[in-house]
């Protein structure tokens, strides 16, 4: 794993995501769906007390029961900016991972990867400090133009950044709005959303990203009423 260092300010951190983005691998498959482990990350913060709680649950890719799950809690240090949201981030996310008494596998996280302005969301960004594959999947496109793809589960359109295709505007239940995927890192867009299509079986969301952020929160308003400060923890199941 590759040391996160926190940069001084926008323009270093900007500056970091273009050095880091060099090391993106694009020409891998990535596991087939359905087999292995599939763990889903996300993020939830308490901003009165710049808190920030990061979740990580694994599932067995074939039958999506959960196998561990890790918390991980931090101080926010970083600000808001948009398309640099990941350094707020990572470091409560890799603290999450780390805690996980199995290897996680894809990692799916509830953002993006190549749709990003410099191409390197947070997906990417994981994927290259973990060596992970890892695939970003958002409930909106950010900046990038899209046509709405057909009505039924499966159904897709490109994600467009001029004539880039930077991801792909994915319909995962009928007549539901789309998701927005991206490859992250170590695995091709086609099968980004193959996972994200045998991820989401009942529901618009990746079971990934459900369970992912059903834990964050719950272990943010466990933190937020004991009064703790950062900590971390994990339990298998």
């Amino acid at each position: 794993m590759t040391t996160f260092r926190m940069p001084a300010d926008e323009a270093e951190a900007r500056a970091v995501q273009d050095a880091l983005r060099a090391r993106v691998v694009l020409d891998e498959p990535g596991p087939p769906p359905g087999t292995g482990r599939v763990t889903g990350v996300d993020v939830a913060y308490d901003d009165d007390r710049d808190l920030v709680v990061a979740a990580a649950v694994v599932l067995d890719a074939a039958t999506l029961e959960v196998i561990a799950e890790s918390t991980a809690e931090g101080r926010v240090t970083f600000p808001y900016v948009p398309g640099l949201l990941a350094f707020r981030e990572i470091p409560a996310v890799l603290s999450a991972l780390e805690g996980l008494p199995v290897d996680p596998g894809l990692v799916v996280c509830d953002g993006y990867g190549r749709a990003h302005p410099r191409r390197f969301g947070l997906a990417s960004h994981l994927g290259v400090l973990t060596g992970l594959p890892v695939i970003g999947v958002a409930k909106n496109p950010f900046t990038f133009r899209y046509e709405q793809p057909g009505p039924r589960r499966g159904d897709f359109t490109p994600l467009l950044d001029e004539d880039e295709e930077v991801g792909r505007a994915l319909r995962t239940q009928d007549a539901t709005k789309p998701l927005f995927v991206s490859v992250g890192h170590r695995t091709t867009l086609d099968n980004a959303c193959a996972h994200t299509l045998a991820l989401a079986r009942d529901f618009r969301q990746p079971e990934t990203t459900r369970r992912a952020d059903a834990l964050c929160r719950s272990a943010l308003r466990e933190a937020v009423a004991g009064g703790r400060g950062p900590a971390q923890g994990s339990v298998a199941n």
